[in-house]
C-alpha cells in the first residue's frame, strides 16, 4: 500500500490534488481511498488529505500516520510536525524556493527531499498561485504511480464543468511543467 499526505491551505486545491490522483489510479484498477481532514472550514486554514493506493482492497478507515510521500503546497507550514511518520525511505515534496537544505534542517527530515517553486510555474502558466496540480505532476514524477497522461485525462475530467477550458489548459501545462523540472 502506498500512502500520501498532503499539506496545504483551505482553497488551494490539496483536496482536489488527492481526489484527481485517485481517480486515475481507480481507472488503472487499483483499490483507492482520498479523503480531507478540515479545522475550522476557512479560507487558508491548514487542511490535510489523505490517499491511499493499493493493489488489494483497503480495510483503513483512518488518517495516514506513516506516509511514503508527504506533499506540501504552502512553505509556510514547513517544520518538524510535517513530516510526523514519514517513512525514511519515502519522499517530502514541497513547494519552495528555499534550498533543499534549509527545507531538510527546518523538517529535520533525512529521506527524499524534493524541492521546486511550484508557486512560480502556478503564476507564470495559470495566472495565480494555484500550486495543486503543479504538485501533482510533481508527485507523478517522483512516485512513478502512474502516467501523467492518466492524471492529465482524470483532471479534464473533474475539472471540466468547473473550470474553463483555457483554465484547464492552464493546470495541465502547469503540471506537466512541474513534472518535467522537479528532481
Amino acid at each position: 500500500m502506498i500512502e500520501i499526505r498532503w499539506h496545504g491551505r483551505g482553497g488551494q486545491g490539496v483536496v482536489t490534488a488527492s481526489e484527481i490522483l485517485a481517480s486515475a489510479l481507480l481507472d488503472e484498477g487499483k483499490y483507492i481511498q482520498a479523503f480531507p481532514e478540515f479545522g475550522p472550514e476557512r479560507m487558508g486554514a491548514p487542511i490535510r488529505a489523505f490517499t491511499r493506493i493499493d493493489s488489494k482492497r483497503i480495510d483503513i478507515h483512518s488518517q495516514i500516520y506513516e506516509p511514503d510521500f508527504v506533499i506540501v503546497l504552502d512553505p509556510t507550514l514547513l517544520g518538524p510536525k510535517i513530516v510526523d511518520g514519514l517513512k525514511e525511505k519515502g519522499g517530502l515534496i514541497v513547494n519552495s524556493t528555499e534550498p533543499r537544505e534549509s527545507v531538510r534542517k527546518k523538517t529535520g527530515f533525512k529521506g527524499a527531499i524534493f524541492v521546486f517553486d511550484a508557486s512560480k510555474i502556478a503564476r507564470e502558466i495559470i495566472g495565480r498561485d494555484l500550486t495543486n496540480t503543479s504538485m501533482l505532476g510533481a508527485l507523478v514524477k517522483v512516485s512513478k504511480l502512474t502516467k501523467i497522461e492518466n492524471v492529465e485525462k482524470k483532471l479534464r475530467e473533474s475539472l471540466g464543468g468547473k473550470l474553463s477550458t483555457a483554465a484547464i489548459d492552464g493546470n495541465i501545462r502547469a503540471m506537466r511543467k512541474s513534472y518535467e523540472v522537479v528532481a
